[in-house]
């Protein structure tokens, strides 16, 4: 499975020519095209046409494209879907999933459609419903066909739901985001920390990224280009991490530790699962150095 970079995935509303326009030049891992909470209703069908011909004419470089649908229940959700699937993008974001039903319908309608198995889905993790049931909903990604890689959590609307304070710090969130977080990692998924709304606040913006990247986030959900620099930073491996990266898959790679499940390395006891997440750290470099990061 090909390893990406997500630190940092930017909001772009769909119908903003603009905003679509100057993603193309924007240091953002993921650029979501938004089809829903961020347009008017009157729009929905102006949006889907501009985000699809402006990702079919390209020049967004090596960001992920990612389209975040109106849900399938709605007026817009299954045509958003279907334009989604002939348009080149790399994911379609599901909004407000619930249940597994929620994952399985749409990867239904892209298979029956004939639509590439390289497009991938995502889902929002919004409400109450969805972290009861998250064991559940991550569990179709076992089925390869459901096309599932990646949650990204909406903390603003669960936070709504549940009548909770996005007080600093974040306390009422934790033990849902670390909950995401724990059935993400049981079945091989990435996940994405909700937005921070504050767009005057670097300093607290810059202690969710690394509260986030301490929880076992992969990245951050972003609403202005101002707060890339920061979840890009944050959400990099550092030097020393990079550098105790090569030293781990370099001890594994002798000749005397070929069949050893655990090794001593610089008075530290290390296990092949150390080796497989200093080979995830260094995919993560490469694939950033490739793209001039």
């Amino acid at each position: 499975m090909t390893i990406r970079p997500r630190r940092s995935a930017l909001y772009m509303p769909g119908s903003n020519l603009r905003a679509l326009e100057k993603a193309r030049t924007l240091d953002a891992d993921v650029v979501i095209f938004d089809l829903e909470d961020a347009v008017a209703p009157s729009q929905k069908e102006t949006a889907r046409a501009q985000v699809m011909a402006a990702i079919t004419a390209g020049g967004y470089g090596r960001r992920e494209l990612v389209i975040r649908i109106n849900g399938l229940s709605t007026p817009w959700g299954r045509d958003d879907l279907m334009a989604a699937g002939d348009s080149g993008a790399h994911a379609v974001l599901l909004p407000k999933v619930a249940s597994p039903g929620d994952i399985t319908r749409a990867a239904h309608e892209l298979n029956e459609s004939g639509v590439s198995e390289t497009l991938r889905l995502w889902a929002m993790m919004e409400t109450p419903m969805a972290i009861l049931s998250a064991e559940s909903i991550l569990r179709t990604a076992i089925d390869p066909m459901t096309r599932l890689d990646c949650l990204v959590m909406g903390t603003n609307d669960l936070a709504k739901d549940m009548r909770a304070r996005l007080t600093r710090g974040r306390a009422g969130m934790l033990p849902l985001l670390a909950l995401c977080v724990t059935a993400a990692r049981a079945y091989g998924l990435d996940i994405l920390d909700g937005v921070f709304g504050d767009l005057q606040d670097e300093v607290g913006l810059r202690a969710e990224c690394e509260q986030g990247r301490d929880l076992g986030m992969d990245g951050k959900t972003l609403i202005h280009p101002g707060q890339l620099a920061a979840a890009n930073d944050i959400f990099r491996p550092s030097a020393e991490e990079i550098a105790w990266a090569r030293k781990v898959v370099d001890a594994f790679a002798q000749p005397a530790a070929k069949d050893a499940g655990v090794i001593a390395l610089e008075g530290k006891m290390v296990e092949r699962l150390h080796e497989v997440m200093a080979r995830r750290t260094l995919a993560i470099v490469e694939a950033l150095a490739q793209s001039g990061n």
